[in-house]
């Protein structure tokens, strides 16, 4: 793989403009075949827990480190990842994560104990860690302006396809396979999707597909080792106490310890930068509004939305009665609508700009609404637990008009450079704000389910959501003030 931070040079040495590469295209659709594989395994587990848990005869606490561990793992890994593929080439890092999420899903299907099955969802974690930076970061390399746009809506609408098939993927491959093989399937089912990306990257990404080592010396210093830590550290220390679900007040001794790692690493890489190095993450672009209002919009919204498909999936389920593979069929039509509104998205953000997001967000706060109305009309007997496909099909609407466009807009002005690790800690955002969202928001739900009914506690979970998306909403008013 050529540098990120070069034009690909032709046979005769001349550079040329990869943004004028056909085969950007091809690139593309690789990137997202795997981006697609990797969300449908998240999707698919979620729905696979009960089955884990009869097969291997797994714990609470296993369960739990199911989601955890993958979690941590991808996480802690984004950034280094990000800025490894920066000097060291993204393509072939691509690969390798890619290989290394395939190889890990063998071994979670063939898990002969949960203890196996959790080391396999740590590998998933590092595999999916190391791809998803370079995929950001390739799509910033070879699209730019309104193709850049277009990419970004592609990238959305592949996520809202993959939400959708997901739970209903996952709920027949359960239904097929039995009690003991069905919950292997939801793993095994990456493994042809991760090869045919393997196969078609060594085949459509341009040569020479080599990760370029560094060596001692200035090559090993611009990895910045002691950053990379530092913010492996923090990010750790900060999403275990959410993420690991168990409640002991021992965890959340951690949550300062990561609050002073962040501090270090700080301090570290602008230390580094006085010293003449190539810091992990050049902190001049949080100079740049754009990037780090759009951050704050990401982490806030993904903090709040995401707790949503959590709440309807156990509301549907135990206060509904329906089964697992009924409450896959709830987010279908948000999925599609997301898919759709991605791409419709996608074309219009750089004319549009943040008045999409803001847009996309007032129709999130409308459907959060009316999925109250939904849910208290329903408990009260007056309409069918079903017609919440209708309200929150108003929220994937949003998600398409909100997620891919805040890309664009998030990373439009931040240097090539820098573009895997400035992506990167985009979706560290992400994954922060997912975890304190959803172990905030569910236990608010459940303490207050321990003294109400349904009804109240998920109007409370809604509401919650509803005020965390308010002040991304005033975050985007406030960036669209600082670009006028």
């Amino acid at each position: 793989m050529v540098s990120s931070k070069t034009d690909v040079k032709t046979s005769n040495g001349a550079e040329t403009d990869p943004t004028a590469d056909p085969v950007r295209w091809r690139i593309l659709f690789v990137l997202l075949v795997t981006i697609f594989m990797t969300l449908v395994g998240v999707s698919i587990v979620n729905v696979a827990l009960p089955s884990i848990r009869l097969g291997l005869d797994a714990s609470q606490s296993d369960l739990q480190w199911v989601l955890s561990g993958y979690a941590l793992t991808f996480g802690v890994v984004l950034v280094a990842a990000g800025r490894a593929g920066d000097i060291m080439g993204r393509g072939g890092l691509f690969l390798i994560g890619v290989s290394i999420f395939t190889a890990s899903s063998v071994a979670a299907g063939l898990a002969p104990n949960a203890e196996w099955l959790n080391a396999a969802r740590f590998a998933q974690g590092i595999g999916s860690g190391l791809l998803n930076p370079q995929g950001l970061g390739m799509i910033q390399h070879y699209f730019r302006g309104d193709a850049r746009g277009r990419a970004f809506g592609y990238f959305g609408t592949t996520v809202g396809f993959s939400v959708a098939i997901g739970p209903v993927l996952g709920g027949f491959l359960i239904e097929l396979g039995g009690p003991e093989l069905g919950w292997r399937l939801t793993f095994l089912v990456n493994v042809p999707i991760g090869v045919t990306a393997i196969v078609l990257g060594l085949l459509w990404f341009p040569r020479p597909l080599i990760v370029r080592l560094p060596r001692t010396g200035s090559g090993l210093r611009s990895l910045d080792p002691v950053g990379a830590v530092l913010l492996g550290l923090a990010v750790l220390a900060v999403l275990f106490p959410f993420v690991e679900g168990s409640g002991r007040a021992i965890t959340w001794v951690l949550l300062p310890f990561g609050f002073v790692m962040l501090w270090l690493w700080v301090k570290w890489e602008q230390r580094y930068v006085r010293l003449g190095f190539s810091p992990m993450v050049d902190l001049k672009i949080f100079s740049t509004h754009s990037y780090t209002n759009g951050i704050t919009i990401m982490t806030l919204y993904f903090m709040g939305i995401t707790s949503v498909w959590v709440l309807v999936a156990l509301y549907v389920q135990e206060g509904g009665g329906k089964t697992a593979l009924q409450s896959g069929f709830f987010g279908i039509p948000a999925a599609l609508l997301s898919a759709y509104a991605a791409y419709w998205a996608g074309s219009r953000v750089l004319a549009m700009g943040r008045k999409l997001v803001i847009g996309g967000l007032l129709l999130a706060l409308f459907g959060l609404g009316l999925s109250i109305f939904v849910v208290i009309l329903h408990e009260a007997g007056h309409i069918s637990i079903w017609w919440l496909m209708a309200s929150l099909s108003f929220i994937g609407l949003a998600q398409g008009v909100v997620i891919s466009p805040n890309q664009t807009l998030t990373l439009a002005d931040v240097p090539l450079d820098y573009a895997g690790s400035s992506g990167a800690i985009m979706q560290t955002g992400q994954r922060i704000g997912t975890a304190v969202g959803i172990a905030v928001i569910t236990a608010a739900v459940f303490s207050t389910l321990a003294v109400t009914s349904w009804r109240t506690a998920m109007v409370v979970g809604f509401a919650l959501i509803a005020v965390v998306v308010v002040l991304a909403l005033l975050v985007s008013f406030r960036d669209l003030r600082q670009r006028d």
